[in-house]
């Protein structure tokens, strides 16, 4: 018997007709701010078909989940590996998107050959300059008019809002952070420059937020944004401390951006409110209720959720400039894996089937009217 040639293409139809049939975040939010996704290699690459016409679908900024940190790119001393992050730069370039950098320095995610010599040691207050001046230079420099904005430095504080006593620090001191934006903004003078950090709308870590952009600021760095992840509870942050927070960073004079937006519905693991991505706790299954789907009570808990948090950033749309989701769907989501490993967590607005979740429509009934 034959096969039937024409039943792919019908089926990839049928996912591109319920995408387009579907109202799209980003002409939603078109008067109110840009709408981003963090990506993954087999978005950006097209190898997931499904996702990739779902992100140029819905969204209008991107975001590379790990494309771009120093391990992924700059692997070893004397070697780059540029090929995934171009992909990502001509995904968006392609799809006329605005395209994130993310991220240049932090202290997760970096090799340990960045801050130490041959012998294991750590290296001197010169040497770590020039690898992060070089690191800077040649990848910035790489997408120069490219890439639209950078993280430059991310999650450089604790939570009382004091400076993070990392490799960086320890070794370049504290003026490690003023050097990583002279050389982001040398590298590309047109480029937007971010601070990036999670937990900034408890007071006393937004106070060391503000402080530290303050203090760039008066160096002259010309930082345009701080970018609030966005890493959520479904009690935390309450409406007025998010709308306090957006207006606090706006009242220095620059932009506010949510860059890893995602919604934990799952049982807490502990108390923090912190996204360290070094917390480990072990599965228990108290842990992982949801494993068989999210009840509608949570689906629509979810729902009212997401709509008063957006509800907060329309309102304030005037002083913001993108809201960023960290993934696309469910099953992308690092939730799934932190900080226990093996949950089956739903914090986004697509389910693992690519379908809007009651969240996705909560969340466009928020949108501005039209203009």
């Amino acid at each position: 018997m034959k096969k039937n040639l024409f039943m792919p293409f019908v089926g990839i139809l049928a996912v591109a007709t319920s995408i387009n049939a579907q109202p799209t975040l980003k002409d939603t939010f078109k008067n109110d701010f840009l709408i981003g996704a963090a990506l993954n290699e087999s978005q950006f690459t097209g190898m997931n078909t499904r996702e990739a016409a779902l992100v140029k679908a819905q969204f209008n900024s991107i975001s590379p989940e790990n494309a771009l940190k120093w391990e992924a790119i700059h692997p070893e001393l004397d070697k780059y590996n540029f090929d995934p992050a171009d992909h990502y730069v001509e995904f968006g370039q392609q799809n006329h998107m605005f395209i994130v950098g993310h991220t240049l320095v932090w202290h997760n995610q970096t090799p340990k050959w960045v801050f130490q010599d041959d012998t294991g040691n750590p290296v001197d207050r010169n040497t770590l300059l020039k690898r992060m001046h070089d690191h800077i230079s040649t990848v910035v420099g790489r997408y120069k008019g490219k890439i639209d904005g950078w993280d430059v430095v991310n999650e450089a504080l604790n939570e009382d809002g004091t400076l993070r006593e990392s490799p960086w620090e320890k070794i370049i001191g504290d003026d490690y952070i003023l050097k990583a934006y002279q050389f982001a903004h040398e590298a590309d003078p047109k480029a937007e420059l971010y601070y990036n950090e999670y937990s900034i709308e408890n007071a006393p870590k937004r106070k060391g937020a503000i402080a530290l952009i303050k203090k760039l600021q008066t160096a002259g760095i010309p930082i345009a944004g701080v970018g609030l992840q966005g890493h959520y509870k479904m009690d935390w942050p309450t409406p007025a401390v998010l709308d306090e927070t957006i207006k606090a960073f706006a009242g220095i004079g620059v932009k506010v951006n949510v860059t890893e937006l995602d919604m934990d519905v799952l049982p807490a693991a502990t108390r923090s409110q912190a996204a360290e991505v070094s917390m480990n706790v072990a599965l228990r299954a108290e842990l992982n209720p949801y494993t068989n789907g999210l009840p509608d009570l949570v689906q629509q808990a979810l729902a009212k959720r997401y709509a008063e948090l957006f509800a907060v950033f329309v309102k304030n749309s005037k002083l913001m400039d993108r809201v960023t989701f960290w993934c696309v769907t469910d099953a992308d989501s690092w939730l799934n894996n932190w900080p226990v490993k093996g949950r089956t967590a739903y914090p986004l607005l697509f389910d693992r089937n690519y379908q809007p979740k009651p969240a996705f429509d909560a969340v466009i009934r928020t949108a501005s009217p039209e203009k």
